[in-house]
């Protein structure tokens, strides 16, 4: 008996498409808009629902909402259809419930292997126990509340122990640099990330190779762990099922399910049922986790590249000053210490001068990385501007202060600053110091130790000169 798919498409176009490519093997029901579509899947329950992202009467993802939030339909699986392909797009479609997307213009044989999937997982649910379709039903209701995609992963490995004897069950993935990634295992903490040695993995390899389920009842003696048998000869597991979770390749990666088992019998066809559908629950989360962390990554590049200086990779001028008065309000607030470095490389025209202005910034560049060097995680180290750096310090009086600045010094003096034939690098550098509200404002911690550092030029330069109490 052929199975039913649903088509959801404003566009008669994509319609026509769809159904000429499903019609042989499947029987086609079509809509020209959202409205409707939820009352349409609880009269029909189709078998399968492709829909069809932008449409003007009723947005799909509102309907993908709407048939997940049904109860005659939330099990149906759901295949949104968009014409863009960005990442917030897709993780929209993940959040409100998709199984599965595909990007316009339709590609035949990926759609035809995406339906297969979808629906091929639906008729393995008969080979289950009542328990194990519980546990299917609880990690689908978690991943449709959850927003964190490592708590679903870190859920689903959890879970699978209760109603599977497995020692351990892992979901990996394989990084651009060919190392696998634990990215959630039920003897792990949830935090945690462990990089393997791919070589270690032998059925993870054959997994990658072939796409399909890897099964290992007789570890001892199965001639495929053949090249880490010396490795996994004491261990106490009989069995190992590997299950790849592929989506949309290109964009995730390869994932595995692979859960070992101290069985004496290996593991059952049951077994690798329930691995295999919880795979597929697997697959957006673990696409929703990747897609999550490279847009988290690029947000944080662009705020790193807003507030830091190019050159030197320091704090800018503007971040300086928005953390100025941060620290100062809180020092002020709770009676602490704050202490402030003012920097000044001595004679740097005359390096610029003589050596070309490459050359002056390479030794900005070598100062602000002897600066990072020496800093805590707690200050606030900033190309001020020009040649001058500024380095805040929360909680440190004039003794801490003057310590940082002794041991700056004794760097720039140890150091050899190639570009320059041997002309020596000095630094003059003012300080000053908060406490007791000697200072009425942030920008006034700042002035004083500038003035300080210009004490410090007139004496002499290559020295450190204090101003503690300004008038």
């Amino acid at each position: 008996m052929k199975k039913t798919i649903l088509i959801v498409d404003d566009e008669q176009f994509f319609r026509d498409i769809l159904r000429d490519l499903l019609s042989e093997n499947y029987n086609v029901i079509e809509s020209k808009g959202g409205s409707g579509t939820f009352e349409i899947a609880e009269r029909l329950k189709p078998d399968l629902i492709i829909l069809d992202v932008e449409m003007p009467d009723k947005n799909g993802l509102d309907v993908c909402l709407e048939l997940k939030e049904g109860i005659a339909t939330r099990t149906i699986p759901v295949l949104m259809l968009s014409a863009r392909a960005e990442k917030a797009d897709i993780i929209s479609g993940l959040h409100v419930g998709a199984d599965d997307y595909i990007v316009k213009p339709i590609h035949p044989d990926e759609v035809l292997a995406r339906v297969d999937a979808h629906l091929r997982a639906k008729s393995l649910y008969t080979d289950l126990e009542k328990l194990d379709l519980l546990l299917l039903l609880e990690l689908s209701e978690t991943i449709s509340a959850s927003r964190n995609p490592l708590k679903i992963l870190q859920t689903i490995v959890d879970k699978i122990p209760e109603v599977v004897e497995v020692a351990r069950c892992s979901i990996l993935a394989l990084s651009d640099h060919n190392e696998l990634v634990v990215k959630a295992s039920s003897d792990l903490k949830n935090t945690q990330e462990i990089r393997l040695d791919m070589r270690r993995y032998p059925e993870i390899s054959a997994a990658i190779s072939s796409g399909k389920t890897i099964l290992i009842n007789d570890m001892k003696n199965d001639p495929l762990l053949d090249p880490v048998r010396e490795h996994i000869k004491n261990l106490s597991m009989n069995s190992i099922v590997v299950v790849p979770i592929l989506k949309k390749q290109s964009i995730i990666g390869t994932f595995f399910l692979r859960t070992s088992s101290p069985l004496k019998f290996g593991i059952s066809n049951r077994v690798v049922t329930l691995c295999q559908l919880i795979s597929n629950m697997s697959a957006n989360a673990l696409e929703n986790a990747v897609l999550f962390e490279s847009m988290k990554s690029a947000q944080s590049y662009l705020e790193d590249l807003a507030i830091r200086d190019g050159l030197t990779r320091l704090y800018n001028h503007q971040h300086f000053h928005t953390r100025l008065a941060e620290e100062f309000s809180r020092a002020r607030r709770y009676s602490n210490p704050l202490s402030c470095l003012f920097i000044d490389i001595d004679d740097f025209k005359k390096i610029n001068d003589l050596f070309e202005h490459s050359c002056g910034d390479e030794v900005l560049r070598q100062v602000g990385r002897m600066i990072r060097e020496l800093v805590r995680e707690s200050d606030v180290a900033a190309r001020y501007g020009g040649d001058e750096f500024a380095i805040l310090l929360p909680n440190t009086g004039r003794v801490g202060a003057l310590d940082l600045a002794n041991r700056l010094l004794a760097a720039i003096r140890g150091h050899v600053f190639g570009q320059t034939n041997g002309t020596a690098i000095t630094l003059s550098i003012g300080i000053s110091a908060y406490h007791d509200d000697n200072m009425k404002s942030g920008d006034q911690v700042v002035q004083s130790a500038d003035k300080a550092m210009y004490l410090a030029k007139k004496q002499g330069k290559n020295q450190i000169s204090f101003i503690l109490d300004p008038a």
